[in-house]
């Protein structure tokens, strides 16, 4: 097998694993990222079996992806997709880059893996999904154990877990259930790592058996005590409990993102009357804010060091 410092060596990057992203090439001692109008599904699943990552799923252009150091190579390359590596198509240039159109070849093949948490409240809770062939699955929680989800929360960098019994109320899942009988160590990194079946179908397990977990930094907020959703007092779940927020700092600003990340449209009016929604109860999670309104949410100007029990 080749190695990376090699002519024509390929590599996805910018993309969510090393089996996604923008096209660039080894050659003549730098990486440039490849421009080819005629690029098709052919190059493309020489590049994914090159690169181990099984075959291509898709193929297209692209500008958006962040600008690498490497300056655009324009080729015409062609290949009839069962070629084991790239060098081995017909290739021709690099041409003039005035041929160029600005738009990068992109590629997503079949064995880029992905995880999240999904319809639990934020990203740190919900059911475990994995994307697998270009589709979103979930996990049978057959053998799964709290280990197995330590291994999840770690990766998605969301704390240590906090629950593994999260009501069956939460949205079942409606793709593939693509894996089975984990049995993780601990010491992996990613899920998939852990010793279990083979990624694919799992026939024989149902939605009604996804697993569903909350790791310690999941995060909710909701307004309560009021005539809808979008009006009330306000009150943050954190560590598995529903606790209050600190009125001496929250303004009109603060008030705004809250109503922003609720998706309840354009602040009214803020009040700090007990009277009107009743008084909190449980811990005061939050405090010290200080928002411009600019935030999508509250989390992106607090820090872990402002959630704790306190004074408000």
């Amino acid at each position: 097998m080749g190695t990376a410092n090699e002519n024509w060596w390929p590599r996805l990057v910018n993309g969510g694993s090393r089996c996604d992203g923008r096209v660039e090439v080894y050659e003549n001692g730098s990486w440039g990222r490849v421009q080819d109008t005629l690029w098709d599904l052919n190059d493309s699943h020489v590049v994914c079996r090159q690169l181990g990552c099984g075959h291509a799923l898709e193929t297209y252009k692209s500008s958006q992806y962040e600008e690498s150091d490497g300056r655009p190579w324009v080729y015409d390359i062609q290949c009839h997709g069962q070629e084991s590596q790239l060098r081995d198509c017909r290739i021709s240039g690099p041409l003039n880059s005035s041929v160029a159109d600005s738009s990068d070849v992109v590629i997503l093949c079949s064995e880029h893996i992905q995880l999240k948490l999904s319809d639990g409240g934020s990203p740190c809770a919900g059911r475990v999904e994995i994307y697998y062939n270009g589709t979103w699955g979930s996990v049978c929680d057959d053998s799964w154990d709290m280990i197995d989800a330590e291994v999840v929360c770690k990766q998605l960098g969301c704390g240590h877990v906090m629950d593994m019994s999260l009501p069956s109320s939460y949205e079942p899942g409606s793709g593939p259930v693509w894996l089975k009988d984990v049995k993780c160590s601990g010491n992996e990194s990613f899920l998939w790592e852990c010793p279990s079946a083979q990624l694919g179908h799992q026939d024989d397990c149902s939605h009604k058996e996804d697993v569903r977990i909350m790791c310690s930094d999941h995060k909710e907020m909701r307004l309560v005590n009021g005539k809808n959703r979008c009006e009330g007092r306000v009150e943050v779940f954190y560590n598995k409990t529903w606790g209050t927020v600190c009125s001496e700092s929250l303004d009109f600003h603060d008030a705004a993102v809250i109503c922003k990340q609720l998706h309840c449209g354009v602040l009214v009016d803020v009040s700090y009357d007990n009277k009107l929604f009743g008084a909190g109860t449980g811990p005061i999670w939050l405090g010290e804010i200080d928002c411009t309104s600019h935030e999508s949410s509250l989390w992106k100007q607090t820090h872990e060091r402002v959630i704790s029990r306190g004074r408000g």
